[in-house]
């Protein structure tokens, strides 16, 4: 039965990793994942996570980083996160001005495709982590899709994020089929919603000011305890590769 490896996102460990990156990742390991996927280095050098990683045994998988921080120095920013040893590296999350239906997002179509070429010479594959605000529809067709039409697939992956996809009112593992051969990383996420559409689902995550506000009938949950089908989800990322 062909098994899948299992990395943490450690944004969702994030204060412990700013506080001990070492003790952090010795936990991670001591759970029982196999690697890690970055979000930010925590003020060390390249260097250092690389040897923090290979210390725990802990595949260095991917990273998520900021668009706007690529843009600005690709070859310097993505450069430091080949040092690492990385495979993937992530657009995570992009500013209202940055999204579809927004005066930015033909411009971030264009910084995402100069950003995937310097990673590909890097022999990074460039991923994109959706939200829900992806799936607005744009002469009919969901942003999401238009970014993946446009930037060819040897340029950039798909991160499918299955909560997210979930909470804009598709299904998880249908996006990962359609994706089938440029799905190489998803992300598992659970859930409770009730209703429609909570306001403010952000501040879960930290996006906005106020990071402990917890909006009415929206909450993440463990993986299992909500309202995911992790077993079809699990089935087509094994389909998808």
């Amino acid at each position: 039965m062909k098994t899948l490896p299992v990395a943490v996102q450690l944004y969702s460990v994030r204060d412990d990793a700013a506080a001990n990156l070492d003790a952090t990742l010795a936990a991670v390991r001591d759970m029982g994942y196999d690697g890690v996927e970055f979000a930010g280095m925590y003020n060390y050098k390249p260097e250092e996570i690389k040897a923090l990683c290979e210390k725990y045994s802990l595949t260095p998988i991917s990273a998520h980083v900021p668009l706007d921080d690529m843009a600005a120095d690709p070859e310097g920013v993505i450069g430091a996160y080949a040092v690492i040893g990385v495979k993937y590296i992530a657009v995570p999350y992009l500013q209202e001005e940055r999204r579809p239906g927004f005066a930015g997002w033909e411009g971030t179509i264009a910084d995402i495709k100069r950003c995937a070429e310097v990673a590909k010479a890097k022999g990074i594959q460039m991923l994109y982590h959706n939200h829900d605000f992806e799936f607005v529809k744009l002469d009919g067709e969901y942003a999401l899709d238009i970014l993946y039409n446009t930037i060819s697939a040897d340029l950039l992956a798909t991160e499918i994020d299955t909560c997210w996809v979930n909470v804009a009112g598709e299904v998880p593992a249908d996006y990962i089929r359609k994706y089938t051969g440029r799905s190489p990383v998803v992300h598992l996420k659970d859930f409770y919603k009730a209703g429609e559409k909570a306001e403010g689902m952000y501040e879960l995550i930290g996006i906005k000011s106020d990071a402990s506000k917890r909006p009415e009938g929206f909450e993440f949950r463990p993986v299992g305890a909500g309202l995911q089908n992790f077993p079809e989800i699990l089935e087509a990322a094994k389909g998808a590769g």
